[in-house]
Formats: C-alpha cells, structure tokens, sequence
C-alpha cells in the first residue's frame, strides 16, 4: 500500500498562472517543487522537499508532508 497519498489535495498554480493544478501526495508534490517552483526559494522549500522525501520513503506522515507543502506554495505565492 502506497503511503504518500494525502486526505485532500493542495491546489497550486501552474504555468502562467491560469492552470491551477491538484497535487494529491507527496510524490506529485516533489515534482512540482523541482519542476515548477519560482526561482526564489524560502527556507520553507527545503523543509517541504525533506518531509516530501521522507513521505515518499515512508519515514514522515503524509498529512505532515501537505501540511509542509502548503505552508511553503503558500509562502511561494503558487498557492491557488
């Protein structure tokens, strides 16, 4: 049973801004966050990278790893 999968997914923008884009675990997240981030990155970025790594590996909770990601698109200014 795969274990990164999150209660409700974070919305996040995609693209130029107008494609919002659900990311459901912890997975999908640390794609966006290597593909898709803004250029600047906040200390929030590599905490959430770690939590999503670790999600993924099954060493953190995946409801600790979205509250990770939120909290850092949130601070990114992607959060939809």
């Amino acid at each position: 049973m795969r274990h990164d999968f999150w209660d409700q997914p974070v919305e996040v923008i995609s693209g130029n801004g107008d494609h919002p884009k659900s990311i459901r675990n912890s997975r999908d997240a640390l794609a966006y966050l290597m593909t898709c981030w803004p250029r600047e990155k906040a200390a929030s970025f590599a905490i959430a990278k770690k939590i999503c790594t670790d999600a993924v590996e099954g060493r953190a909770n995946s409801a600790a790893a979205a509250l990770a990601f939120k909290v850092a698109a949130e601070e990114a200014g992607v959060l939809h």
